[in-house]
Protein backbone atom coordinates (compact mmCIF):
# COMPACT_ATOMS: atom_id res chain seq x y z
CA UNK A 1 0.00 0.00 0.00
CA UNK A 2 1.04 3.58 -0.67
CA UNK A 3 0.40 6.22 1.98
CA UNK A 4 -0.18 9.62 0.37
CA UNK A 5 0.60 12.32 2.93
CA UNK A 6 -0.71 15.80 2.21
CA UNK A 7 0.35 18.67 4.48
CA UNK A 8 -1.95 21.64 3.92
CA UNK A 9 -2.11 25.21 5.16
CA UNK A 10 -4.78 27.58 3.83
CA UNK A 11 -4.92 25.89 0.42
CA UNK A 12 -8.49 24.65 0.12
CA UNK A 13 -8.73 25.29 -3.62
CA UNK A 14 -5.39 23.59 -4.30
CA UNK A 15 -6.34 20.65 -2.09
CA UNK A 16 -9.52 20.16 -4.11
CA UNK A 17 -7.49 19.89 -7.33
CA UNK A 18 -4.90 17.66 -5.68
CA UNK A 19 -7.49 15.17 -4.44
CA UNK A 20 -9.19 15.19 -7.84
CA UNK A 21 -5.88 14.10 -9.36
CA UNK A 22 -5.52 11.29 -6.83
CA UNK A 23 -9.04 10.09 -7.62
CA UNK A 24 -7.93 9.51 -11.25
CA UNK A 25 -4.97 7.28 -10.33
CA UNK A 26 -4.74 3.95 -12.14
CA UNK A 27 -3.28 2.41 -8.97
CA UNK A 28 -5.85 2.30 -6.19
CA UNK A 29 -4.17 0.58 -3.24
CA UNK A 30 -3.49 3.71 -1.25
CA UNK A 31 -4.55 5.69 1.78
CA UNK A 32 -4.69 9.49 1.93
CA UNK A 33 -3.61 11.27 5.10
CA UNK A 34 -4.34 15.01 5.15
CA UNK A 35 -2.60 16.96 7.90
CA UNK A 36 -4.15 20.41 8.36
CA UNK A 37 -1.36 22.61 9.74
CA UNK A 38 -3.58 25.24 11.38
CA UNK A 39 -5.55 26.43 8.33
CA UNK A 40 -8.10 29.23 8.60
CA UNK A 41 -9.96 28.62 5.33
CA UNK A 42 -12.64 26.07 4.37
CA UNK A 43 -10.44 22.97 4.19
CA UNK A 44 -13.05 20.92 6.02
CA UNK A 45 -15.59 21.46 3.22
CA UNK A 46 -13.13 19.98 0.74
CA UNK A 47 -12.47 17.06 3.05
CA UNK A 48 -16.17 16.35 3.45
CA UNK A 49 -16.60 16.43 -0.33
CA UNK A 50 -13.89 13.82 -0.87
CA UNK A 51 -14.92 11.62 2.05
CA UNK A 52 -17.99 10.86 -0.04
CA UNK A 53 -15.67 9.78 -2.86
CA UNK A 54 -12.81 8.05 -1.04
CA UNK A 55 -14.65 6.82 2.03
CA UNK A 56 -12.33 5.21 4.57
CA UNK A 57 -9.32 5.67 2.27
CA UNK A 58 -8.98 9.31 3.37
CA UNK A 59 -8.20 10.50 6.90
CA UNK A 60 -8.05 14.08 8.16
CA UNK A 61 -6.08 15.42 11.12
CA UNK A 62 -5.71 18.92 12.51
CA UNK A 63 -2.80 20.46 14.39
CA UNK A 64 -1.62 23.92 15.38
CA UNK A 65 0.66 25.54 12.85
CA UNK A 66 4.06 23.86 13.10
CA UNK A 67 5.23 23.91 9.49
CA UNK A 68 5.16 21.47 6.59
CA UNK A 69 7.95 19.24 7.91
CA UNK A 70 6.15 18.65 11.20
CA UNK A 71 2.93 17.91 9.33
CA UNK A 72 4.71 15.43 7.04
CA UNK A 73 6.36 13.69 9.97
CA UNK A 74 3.04 13.34 11.76
CA UNK A 75 1.50 11.85 8.64
CA UNK A 76 4.38 9.37 8.30
CA UNK A 77 3.86 8.17 11.88
CA UNK A 78 0.18 7.54 11.18
CA UNK A 79 0.79 5.85 7.80
CA UNK A 80 0.31 2.11 7.45
CA UNK A 81 1.59 1.73 3.87
CA UNK A 82 4.95 0.18 2.99
CA UNK A 83 5.55 3.19 0.75
CA UNK A 84 5.20 6.91 1.44
CA UNK A 85 4.71 9.81 -0.92
CA UNK A 86 4.57 13.40 0.34
CA UNK A 87 2.22 15.31 -1.91
CA UNK A 88 1.79 19.01 -1.21
CA UNK A 89 -1.71 20.35 -1.78
CA UNK A 90 -0.65 22.30 -4.88
CA UNK A 91 0.45 19.15 -6.74
CA UNK A 92 -1.65 17.57 -9.47
CA UNK A 93 -0.64 14.00 -10.28
CA UNK A 94 -0.76 12.45 -13.74
CA UNK A 95 -3.15 9.45 -13.67
CA UNK A 96 -0.36 6.84 -13.94
CA UNK A 97 2.00 8.48 -11.46
CA UNK A 98 1.61 6.09 -8.52
CA UNK A 99 1.48 3.00 -10.71
CA UNK A 100 4.63 3.90 -12.64
CA UNK A 101 6.62 4.98 -9.59
CA UNK A 102 5.74 1.80 -7.71
CA UNK A 103 6.56 -0.38 -10.72
CA UNK A 104 9.92 1.38 -11.13
CA UNK A 105 10.79 0.97 -7.47
CA UNK A 106 9.85 -2.70 -7.52
CA UNK A 107 11.96 -3.23 -10.64
CA UNK A 108 14.91 -1.59 -8.86
CA UNK A 109 14.95 -3.35 -5.47
CA UNK A 110 18.24 -1.74 -4.41
CA UNK A 111 16.66 1.72 -4.59
CA UNK A 112 14.97 3.32 -1.58
CA UNK A 113 12.96 5.90 -3.49
CA UNK A 114 11.75 6.79 -6.97
CA UNK A 115 11.63 10.34 -8.32
CA UNK A 116 10.51 11.81 -11.63
CA UNK A 117 10.70 14.94 -13.70
CA UNK A 118 7.91 17.49 -13.19
CA UNK A 119 6.44 20.84 -14.12
CA UNK A 120 6.61 23.71 -11.62
CA UNK A 121 4.43 26.61 -12.68
CA UNK A 122 5.33 27.03 -16.34
CA UNK A 123 8.78 25.47 -16.09
CA UNK A 124 9.71 21.91 -16.95
CA UNK A 125 12.27 20.32 -14.66
CA UNK A 126 13.75 17.40 -16.61
CA UNK A 127 16.04 15.57 -14.21
CA UNK A 128 18.66 12.83 -14.59
CA UNK A 129 19.66 9.44 -13.12
CA UNK A 130 20.47 9.34 -9.43
CA UNK A 131 23.93 10.71 -8.68
CA UNK A 132 25.05 10.87 -5.04
CA UNK A 133 27.95 13.22 -5.85
CA UNK A 134 25.66 15.58 -7.75
CA UNK A 135 23.25 15.51 -4.82
CA UNK A 136 26.01 16.81 -2.55
CA UNK A 137 26.44 19.79 -4.86
CA UNK A 138 22.84 20.81 -5.46
CA UNK A 139 19.21 19.99 -4.58
CA UNK A 140 17.61 18.38 -7.60
CA UNK A 141 15.17 15.80 -6.19
CA UNK A 142 11.75 17.09 -5.23
CA UNK A 143 9.92 16.07 -2.05
CA UNK A 144 7.20 14.31 -4.05
CA UNK A 145 8.95 10.99 -4.56
CA UNK A 146 7.87 7.46 -3.65
CA UNK A 147 9.85 6.26 -0.61
CA UNK A 148 10.14 2.91 1.12
CA UNK A 149 8.80 3.67 4.58
CA UNK A 150 11.49 1.57 6.26
CA UNK A 151 14.14 3.91 4.87
CA UNK A 152 12.40 7.20 5.70
CA UNK A 153 14.43 9.02 8.42
CA UNK A 154 11.98 11.86 9.00
CA UNK A 155 12.22 15.52 8.04
CA UNK A 156 14.39 17.88 10.06
CA UNK A 157 11.78 20.22 11.56
CA UNK A 158 14.38 22.85 12.48
CA UNK A 159 15.15 23.66 8.85
CA UNK A 160 13.28 26.51 7.18
CA UNK A 161 14.49 25.68 3.67
CA UNK A 162 15.98 22.75 1.75
CA UNK A 163 14.11 20.18 3.87
CA UNK A 164 13.89 17.94 0.81
CA UNK A 165 17.61 18.24 0.01
CA UNK A 166 18.39 17.42 3.63
CA UNK A 167 16.13 14.36 3.45
CA UNK A 168 17.81 12.88 0.37
CA UNK A 169 21.30 13.59 1.76
CA UNK A 170 20.36 11.85 5.02
CA UNK A 171 19.05 8.83 3.10
CA UNK A 172 22.22 8.77 0.99
CA UNK A 173 24.44 8.90 4.07
CA UNK A 174 22.58 5.85 5.38
CA UNK A 175 23.77 3.96 2.31
CA UNK A 176 20.54 4.12 0.30
CA UNK A 177 19.99 5.29 -3.28
CA UNK A 178 17.20 6.48 -5.54
CA UNK A 179 16.02 5.71 -9.07
CA UNK A 180 14.89 8.25 -11.65
CA UNK A 181 11.76 7.68 -13.72
CA UNK A 182 12.21 9.55 -16.99
CA UNK A 183 8.71 10.96 -17.25
CA UNK A 184 6.93 14.15 -16.21
CA UNK A 185 4.47 12.76 -13.67
CA UNK A 186 3.07 15.79 -11.87
CA UNK A 187 2.59 19.52 -12.00
CA UNK A 188 2.95 22.01 -9.16
CA UNK A 189 0.31 24.73 -9.44
CA UNK A 190 2.27 27.69 -8.10
CA UNK A 191 -0.53 30.17 -8.86
CA UNK A 192 1.81 33.13 -8.36
CA UNK A 193 3.28 31.81 -5.09
CA UNK A 194 6.87 32.64 -4.21
CA UNK A 195 8.19 29.13 -4.67
CA UNK A 196 10.59 27.50 -7.08
CA UNK A 197 8.83 29.32 -9.93
CA UNK A 198 10.44 32.55 -8.71
CA UNK A 199 13.98 31.18 -8.81
CA UNK A 200 16.49 33.35 -10.57
CA UNK A 201 18.66 32.14 -13.45
CA UNK A 202 21.76 30.29 -12.24
CA UNK A 203 24.01 33.15 -13.37
CA UNK A 204 22.29 35.50 -10.91
CA UNK A 205 23.40 33.40 -7.94
CA UNK A 206 27.02 33.88 -8.99
CA UNK A 207 26.93 37.51 -10.10
CA UNK A 208 24.27 39.08 -7.85
CA UNK A 209 25.03 37.83 -4.30
CA UNK A 210 23.59 41.03 -2.77
CA UNK A 211 19.98 40.27 -3.85
CA UNK A 212 17.77 39.29 -0.86
CA UNK A 213 16.60 36.09 -2.59
CA UNK A 214 20.18 35.08 -3.31
CA UNK A 215 21.29 35.89 0.25
CA UNK A 216 18.57 33.70 1.74
CA UNK A 217 19.43 30.91 -0.67
CA UNK A 218 23.11 31.02 0.21
CA UNK A 219 22.45 31.19 3.96
CA UNK A 220 20.20 28.13 3.79
CA UNK A 221 22.74 26.33 1.62
CA UNK A 222 25.46 26.96 4.22
CA UNK A 223 23.30 25.34 6.90
CA UNK A 224 22.95 22.19 4.78
CA UNK A 225 26.67 22.16 3.95
CA UNK A 226 27.58 22.43 7.63
CA UNK A 227 25.10 19.74 8.74
CA UNK A 228 26.30 17.24 6.17
CA UNK A 229 30.00 18.20 6.15
CA UNK A 230 29.93 19.07 2.45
Amino acid sequence: MISIIIPVYNQAEHLDNCLAGIEKQTYDKYEIIVIDDGSKDDIINVINKYKKIFGSKIAYYEQENKGASAARNRGAKIAIGEYLIFCDADIIMEPEMLELMLETLRNNPSASFCYSSFIWGNKKFILWPYDALKLKQMPYINTTSLIKKEHFPGFDETLKRFQDWDLWLTISEAGHTGVWLNKILYKVNTNGAQTMSSWLPGLAYRLLPFLPLVKKYNQAKEIIFKKHNL
